[in-house]
């Protein structure tokens, strides 16, 4: 007999194209705004604006957000390892898009 594993996933969908409040980003991350104030001051994300009451993300926020916070976690990197890694993991995958356009054009 064969056995099924049925995972089950939620979340939220997020275009994005979509601008988020600090509370949105806080929510869909799971995090207080005090860590999403360091995360911009590191420099992992950008507000829209300077002012803080009226700061806007990208949905991308949310997964460098994650992607920091499993650094941190899986492997100890501090925040400022983790904004570097998530530079240099970026700049990877822009590179290997730009090499496949490049291999289809060819």
């Amino acid at each position: 007999m064969v056995e099924k594993t049925v995972k089950e996933v939620s979340g939220t969908l997020f275009d994005e194209q979509r601008l988020l409040s600090l509370s949105e980003l806080c929510r869909a991350c799971e995090l207080p705004a005090e860590v999403i104030v360091a995360l911009v001051e590191e420099g992992v994300i950008e507000p829209t604006t300077a002012k803080r009451a009226q700061w806007r993300f990208s949905a991308v926020s949310i997964r460098r957000v994650r992607r920091v916070r499993s650094l941190e976690r899986d492997l100890g990197v501090n925040l400022a390892g983790a904004a570097l890694a998530i530079e240099l993991l970026e700049e990877i995958e822009r590179l290997r898009a730009r090499l496949r356009r490049l291999e289809r054009e060819g």
